[in-house]
C-alpha cells in the first residue's frame, strides 16, 4: 500500500540544541578545552561600556573565523550562510535555532578596524601554549614546507615593474666569510652592491629585476603552477611537529622562493622551542646557508638526497676522502686536491695539479 511520509517541516517541536550536536563533534572537543576569559580582558579597552549601540560578543566573532578555517570555508560570506543552517556551528557560538547570526561584514570590520593587529598571533600562541602545557607537542623534530594559496586576483590584470633586487638575509655574513677565505688563499675580495651593508640610497647602484605585479592585489606574486598554468598566489611556509601541530607560519608572495622565506619562520620557531633537534625539509630548502645555520644551532638538517648527474666515467664525489685538518680531498688514486678558491655563493673549489693526474 502507499504510505507517503507526511510533510513535517512546519510541525512545532520543543528541542534541546545540545542534544542535536554529536558527542564526538570536533567543535565539542574544542569547546571542552578552550577558555575565553582572557579574550574578554584583552579586548575590553576596544569597546565602549556606557554609550553607543549594543556590541556583538567579540568571542562570537572570533569563533566565526575559527569555524571558517577549521572547516575550509572559502569566505566569511559563505561562513555566515553555513552557520545559519548548521546546528553544530550555532551550538559552538552559543546561539539558538532562531537567533540572528552576526553579519559577515561585522566580523570583517572587527578584525580590520577594531581588534589589534597582533590579536590573531596572540590567539595562535595561546592555543599553542595550551597544547604544550598538556604535553601534546613534540618540537624535537620539526617539518618545514610551503603551500601555495591562490589569490583572488585576475591573472590578466597586471603590469610589469622594475623593482630593486632584495638582498638575501644572509648576504652580508656570507660575503664576509667568503672574503675571509679568499684572503687566506690570496684572492681578491668580492664586492656586491646587494650586500646588506650597501643599502639602497647610499650612492651605489642596486640591481633591479622585472616583476609581474597584479593591479588587483599587488601583495601577491605570479606563480607558475606545473608546466603551463600561471596564477597569482601567496605561499604559506609552515612548520609543524610530528603530530601535525602548527608551530609557526610565514606568509609571502607566491613568487618568493622557499629558501628566502626560511629564515623568518625558522627563527620564530627556534626562538619559542629550544629543544629542536631535527629539521626536516624538502628540496626547495636544500641550500648551503640553511644547512650551515641549522648545524650551527646544534640541530640536524634532514634533506632529500640529490641523485648524481655527472659523468659516469669519472670518480664520484663520495669516492673522495676529506681531511679537515689540512682542508684537502684525497682521490681514490691517492692524489691530493687542495682548496684553490671560493666563489660568491660560498662554493669551494678543490683542484689537483695536472702533472699529478697525468702520472
Amino acid at each position: 500500500m502507499e504510505d507517503w511520509r507526511k510533510d513535517a517541516r512546519h510541525e512545532p517541536i520543543i528541542v534541546d540544541l545540545e542534544a542535536l550536536v554529536p558527542k564526538d563533534h570536533l567543535l565539542r572537543k574544542i569547546e571542552k578545552v578552550m577558555d575565553y576569559e582572557w579574550l574578554y580582558e584583552r579586548l575590553d579597552p576596544y569597546y565602549c561600556h556606557d554609550n553607543g549601540r549594543p556590541g556583538t560578543d567579540p568571542v562570537v566573532l572570533i569563533k566565526m573565523v575559527l569555524i571558517q578555517h577549521l572547516f575550509g570555508i572559502p569566505s566569511l560570506r559563505q561562513t555566515y550562510r553555513e552557520i545559519q543552517v548548521n546546528v553544530a556551528y550555532r551550538w559552538f557560538l552559543g546561539y539558538g535555532l532562531l537567533d540572528n547570526i552576526p553579519h559577515f561584514a561585522t566580523v570583517s570590520y572587527a578584525f580590520c578596524k577594531r581588534f589589534p593587529d597582533e590579536l590573531t598571533s596572540e590567539i595562535f600562541e595561546h592555543i599553542l601554549n595550551k597544547a604544550l602545557n598538556n604535553r601534546m607537542l613534540d618540537p624535537s623534530a620539526i617539518f618545514i614546507d610551503g603551500t601555495h594559496i591562490k589569490a583572488s586576483a585576475n591573472k590578466k590584470k597586471f603590469q610589469k615593474e622594475q623593482v630593486a633586487k632584495a638582498a638575501k638575509v644572509y648576504s652580508g655574513q656570507l660575503r664576509r666569510e667568503v672574503n675571509t677565505e679568499r684572503e687566506k688563499l690570496g684572492k681578491k675580495p668580492i664586492e656586491d652592491d646587494d650586500d646588506e651593508n650597501h643599502p639602497q640610497g647610499d650612492g651605489g647602484s642596486r640591481e633591479t629585476v622585472e616583476k609581474t605585479v597584479s593591479t588587483t592585489d599587488p601583495d601577491c606574486g605570479m606563480f607558475v603552477k606545473g608546466e603551463h598554468e600561471r596564477q597569482f598566489a601567496y605561499e604559506a611556509h609552515t612548520v609543524c611537529d610530528k603530530s601535525w601541530f602548527v608551530l609557526g607560519v610565514e606568509v609571502t608572495a607566491g613568487n618568493v622562493h622557499d629558501s628566502v622565506a626560511w629564515d623568518a619562520v625558522y627563527d620564530e620557531v627556534t626562538r619559542k622551542f629550544n629543544e629542536v633537534k631535527f629539521v626536516t625539509m624538502d628540496a626547495g630548502y636544500k641550500t648551503p646557508w640553511i644547512a650551515k645555520k641549522t648545524l650551527e644551532d646544534g640541530s640536524v638538517p634532514v634533506l632529500p638526497y640529490t641523485r648524481y648527474t655527472g659523468r659516469q666515467d669519472r670518480y664520484k664525489p663520495w669516492e673522495y676522502t676529506y681531511d679537515p685538518a689540512n682542508d684537502t680531498y684525497t682521490c681514490p688514486r691517492g692524489g691530493i686536491l687542495r682548496h684553490t678558491t671560493t666563489d660568491r655563493d660560498g662554493k669551494r673549489t678543490y683542484r689537483s695539479t695536472p702533472e699529478q693526474c697525468r702520472s
